[in-house]
């Protein structure tokens, strides 16, 4: 089975387990919307990958690290969506959640996935407790406060923002949550594998960044032009085009240097390669194109 397929497979057994006759069929149905069908599965490919890199991991604790990551990103999008945040009407190429199923549905189904990924790594706990309690740990830490996505979130809500704390916990922090995952899974000391989830972070961002600038929705799946229409400060904004695509550029040489020792360095350090310059080629072809 290859990784997505796995990782999807993964996904769809999480899900499974929080249908039911008691669960209301349109919170089910919200839930599975809203994570399938995927985008890139960037943070899971990531955990996964991390995770191979050391020996091989217990396959249940896999999964649900990588369910659980993936749970909680697109718990984020749902909200993120929303009209009270950027009033998105489109994700993934199709209608967003509160567009299908209503606002009141759609937050309800954002809270419910950040439980379920909570509940996904709790169901493995008795296969390798000291894992899964790593796990929990360093999940917890990339969703709330005071640096995790729900704190990203909240930079929107505040008058002025660094712009590198909003980017840091918006994305960057989920990302260092994904690498650390990985090893913690493997059974392997997680803290040094922040940096390399931070440096992947900011690569989407500031990749994201110049395609909401110069990308188009049909591209890229979800409105674009949005910072500029909601007066957001963003990396174009704070370094300008050059500049913003020069970081880009510059961030991938960057994050392989932070690659920390373990069996598997130099084929990870391939294939991060390879994720990284996928989503930044598009990035820098659209500002070329524009």
């Amino acid at each position: 089975m290859d990784v997505d397929s796995r990782i999807n497979a993964a996904l769809n057994n999480a899900l499974h387990s929080s249908k039911g006759p008691a669960c209301p069929p349109g919170l089910a149905d919200a839930m599975e919307y809203a994570v399938f069908p995927g985008g890139h599965r960037i943070r899971p490919r990531l955990c996964f990958a991390v995770a191979m890199a050391h020996e091989e991991p217990d396959a249940a604790v896999l999964d649900a690290a990588v369910s659980s990551i993936e749970l909680l990103h697109c718990a984020s999008l749902v909200h993120d969506d929303m009209p009270c945040f950027d009033n998105a009407d489109m994700r993934r190429g199709k209608p967003a959640v509160h567009v299908e199923f209503g606002e009141s549905l759609a937050l309800l189904c954002g809270d419910a996935l950040i439980v379920h990924a909570f509940q996904v790594l709790a169901g493995v706990a008795p296969v390798a407790p000291r894992r899964v309690a790593n796990l929990l740990g360093v999940v917890s830490q990339g969703v709330g406060a005071p640096d995790g996505i729900v704190a990203g979130q909240a930079w929107e809500c505040e008058t002025s923002r660094n712009l590198r704390d909003y980017q840091r916990g918006k994305t960057g922090v989920l990302f260092a949550a994904a690498t650390m995952a990985g090893a913690a899974a493997a059974g392997a000391p997680h803290e040094d594998w922040f940096a390399l989830g931070e440096s992947m972070g900011e690569a989407y961002q500031v990749a994201d960044d110049l395609l909401d600038r110069f990308g188009t929705a049909e591209v890229i799946g979800k409105p674009v032009g949005r910072d500029a229409q909601l007066d957001r400060s963003n990396a174009v904004s704070e370094m300008g085009v050059d500049g913003a695509s020069q970081r880009l550029s510059d961030i991938i040489d960057e994050m392989i240097e932070t690659i920390p020792d373990c069996p598997g360095r130099r084929g990870l350090s391939d294939l991060i390669r390879v994720e990284a310059t996928r989503f930044t080629e598009l990035a820098l072809r659209a500002r070329q194109a524009a």
